[in-house]
């Protein structure tokens, strides 16, 4: 990891240019506790009105978990449920039925609740290594141990995606939808500490090169602006902004590398700081963590007025273990709090 920034005293890294999207104060990373994706939307459009996102909800069960549904939307390659996880198969079956159904109610949800919104929406899906992590191949080991099998998905899911986000525009004609792309697997990946089916041994670490061409492959054949989550320890930010990620989201209290995030800052990427847990806990009153994430700004060593441009508050990680009464205060958590890093 790099050493932290250290602008002189007095000094301040020159501010960066103005992003071409308004991203806004605050948004969620994506599942939230429930099953009704009705119900969830007018949750999420009523407390995250900068840029709301089409919410998931993994307690609908199998199909709807983040693999499940990552795994629906990939073309002509068919997957099924197995007691060790997803695993890809010959052919189609009722557990891809199941998670394919879940995206359609989720349209339909969209379209009856959001049909006439206008501005930024956002939709989440696994990134490639992620969604490689978490299929196993039906002669062995998971798929991302195989070079011709991560291809085969990385490009089914960014033909996926991009058919989704299209799918989305059609039933909110005003909206313009960006796209997060959840890596929380590649810190293991990088660091060879995906364990292998069996359970007994890791799998190899794969060189950094790699992942940065074949996740930058897919950011490229997105449409829009590109968002790279991973709220797990070590998030690869300077691996994730050469990948070409248009904004990187991130728990900031596991970030300690300074200098990726000045880098990313000064390249004009966007930054989406995790500031309140996951899961239930006591949350500080709304301008505590606004100054908490202001002294962070200035550590980074950037002119104070541009935080709020650069940067959209949200919970460290999804929502979906919480409880619905603390996953709307987190909701409403940061964006109050980001209310107070604008300027008077």
């Amino acid at each position: 990891m790099g050493s932290p920034a250290t602008p002189a005293e007095g000094d301040e890294r020159p501010g960066p240019a103005a992003s071409p999207v308004a991203w806004g104060g605050a948004t969620g990373i994506g599942s939230l506790p429930g099953t009704d994706p009705a119900e969830a939307l007018r949750l999420v459009l009523g407390e995250l009105p900068d840029l709301p996102h089409v919410p998931e909800l993994p307690g609908r069960g199998p199909g709807a978990d983040l693999i499940g549904r990552g795994a629906a939307l990939l073309v002509d390659v068919a997957f099924d449920l197995t007691p060790a996880g997803w695993r890809l198969v010959p052919r189609p079956g009722m557990d891809q039925r199941r998670a394919r159904e879940f995206l359609d109610r989720d349209l339909d949800a969209l379209h009856a609740v959001a049909e006439s919104w206008t501005g930024l929406l956002k939709v989440q899906a696994p990134g490639p290594w992620t969604l490689a992590a978490g299929l196993e191949r039906s002669r062995g080991d998971r798929a991302v141990v195989d070079p011709g099998a991560r291809r085969d998905l990385a490009q089914s899911l960014t033909e996926g995606l991009a058919a989704h986000v299209a799918d989305v525009a059609a039933r909110v004609p005003g909206a313009r939808v960006v796209v997060q792309l959840d890596e929380p697997s590649v810190p293991a990946v990088l660091q060879g500490g995906l364990p292998t089916v069996s359970g007994f041994g890791k799998l190899p670490a794969v060189e950094a090169h790699v992942v940065e061409q074949e996740l930058a492959a897919v950011v490229a054949g997105l449409p829009g602006p590109v968002v790279l989550h991973c709220c797990a320890a070590r998030a690869p930010l300077d691996l994730f902004r050469a990948a070409g990620a248009g904004a990187l989201s991130f728990d900031l209290a596991l970030v300690q590398d300074l200098d990726a995030v000045g880098s990313a800052v000064e390249a004009v990427v966007h930054l989406m700081p995790g500031v309140v847990p996951g899961t239930d806990a006591d949350l500080p009153a709304a301008r505590a963590t606004a100054s908490r994430v202001q002294a962070w700004w200035r550590e980074l060593g950037f002119p104070a007025e541009q935080l709020p441009v650069a940067a959209t508050l949200t919970p460290s990680c999804g929502l979906a273990g919480a409880t619905p009464p603390y996953a709307r205060a987190a909701m409403a958590h940061v964006r109050e709090a980001a209310k107070y890093l604008r300027p008077d």
